[in-house]
This record gives C-alpha cells, structure tokens and sequence, in this order.
C-alpha cells in the first residue's frame, strides 16, 4: 500500500524510546521527514536520528517538555524552519512511562500525587496540539495520532490516575475531528495493550528473558501469550502499522475512533 509519506513532515512525541523509536524509525523508512522529541535521553534521540538517517532517511531530534509550553512551541518552531508546516503529529509523550500501580488505596492518594500526573498528561496534549495546529491549517491537511493505552477499558486498581489521563485524550481526539474535518485534518487514538517493547522485555523475570532472547518478535510473542493466557501481546509492529496508517495519506476518512490494538482484550 502506498502510504504517501515522502517529504510528508511528522513530529513524535517522545519518540525516543518505547513505542516512540520504531515509530519513528518506520516513519523514516516511509520516506517522512522525521522530527522526535525528548526530555531527558538527549543521546538516546540522537542514535534513532543517526539510524534513521543511516537508513538514508531524513530525521532531527528536538527537546521538549510537557510541563513547559514554551518548549513545545520551540520544538515546533525548529521543525517548520527546517522542514515547513508539519503534516502529522503523534502524541506519544505521556506523564509516566506506563501503568505503575500504587501500594496506598484510591482514598488515601494525596492531591500533590494525583494532581501533577493527570494535569501533565491532559494539559500536555493540549498544548502540544495547539502549538501544531496552525502548521496543519495552513495546509488544509493534517493528521493527529494520540497514544492511549488498552488498559483504560479494562481498569486496574492502583492506575487511577494514568487511566483517567489517557481516557481524556479519547475525548478530546473525538471533538477536535468534529471540528477540524473541514480543515482536511483526521484525528485518531491508538490503544496498545502489552507490547514487546525493550521497556517490558527488561521487566520480565530473568528466567523468561532469557527463554525468548534471541527469538523473534512473533516468536516471544507466542510464549508469552502461552505462559499468560489472561494477555494477548503484541509485536511493535502490531502497534506501529496501525499508527503509520492512521497518520498517512492513505488515511482518508478514519477519523475520531479509537483502534485498541491488544489481541482483543
């Protein structure tokens, strides 16, 4: 399928590890000029550029904070200078780095923990698209991926705040299709459930790391699945292709839906 990507300008969020890196990496073999953003792994963005651009793509790592409006106006700002108006944006960068239970019962979180995540996570997004908006406007052509995860349809004591987080994003994705069709620009959400990123893989048991290392994909896959029948994983590429899709030109009328890519569960 041709996707139409060439010279297509994407910019990830948080696009330097986790689901971010083979996004991005799959961008760039699409022939997208590719911008990344990161907080803290300066070095980490840098290597996917070089992969990237060794793969003879185009790439540019920027740094951005989802605290700080500021810095995501200036990662905007580096992209258009470099590449023009931006074609398509995922919001990938999120508040924590996943699901992460808390030990204290709901009644006991204290506002200074529950607050700070949930403001970032929605808040964050918001800017984010607000920065990149008027670059899609001036095009009449725009698509916009936010990353969610599978585990706000299920729930899971301890999660309240991050699923609560990315919930919100469901809602917001739904409205700006309303109101951005006219302008020729899709908005979609993407909802993984537990996928075989380096992140998970390394919080395995040693025994079970060691079992499915040097396995493929589709093969660790398949062992997981067996020794947790509760789970059905995913490949990265399972979640990739969905996202690359959603934010390609070959998109041409999916907009404000919500794709759980998590084997049915």
């Amino acid at each position: 399928m041709e996707l139409g990507l060439k010279d297509r300008v994407v910019l990830i969020t948080g696009g330097s590890g986790g689901i971010g890196r083979p996004l991005a990496q799959q961008f760039g073999a699409e022939g997208a000029h590719v911008a990344l953003t990161y907080h803290r792994r300066a070095e980490t963005a840098r290597g996917v550029v070089r992969d990237i651009e060794m793969a003879g793509g185009s790439a540019m790592a920027v740094p951005y904070d989802l605290t700080d409006r500021a810095s995501m106006d200036q990662a905007v700002a580096a992209v258009t200078d470099r590449w023009g108006d931006i074609d398509a944006l995922v919001v990938n960068a999120s508040a924590t780095g996943g699901p992460n239970p808390r030990p204290e019962p709901f009644d006991q979180i204290s506002p200074s923990t529950w607050e700070p995540q949930l403001r970032t996570e929605v808040e964050g997004a918001f800017h984010t698209v607000q920065a990149v908006l008027p670059t899609m406007r001036r095009r009449s052509w725009g698509r916009i991926v936010f990353m969610s995860a599978s585990i706000v349809f299920r729930g899971r004591a301890g999660d309240e705040a991050y699923t609560a987080g990315k919930a919100a994003l469901h809602g917001l994705s739904r409205s700006l299709a309303t109101e951005l069709f006219d302008d020729g620009i899709l908005s979609n959400v993407v909802a993984p459930g537990p996928t075989l990123t380096e992140g998970l893989l390394g919080k395995l048991p040693p025994a079970l790391r060691d079992k499915i290392a040097g396995r493929s994909p589709e093969q660790a896959r398949k062992l997981l699945d067996q020794g947790m029948p509760h789970l059905r994983f995913s490949t990265v590429e399972d979640v990739t292709n969905v996202v690359v899709f959603l934010a390609s030109a070959a998109n041409g009328n999916v907009t404000g839906s919500v794709v759980n890519v998590a084997g049915g569960h």
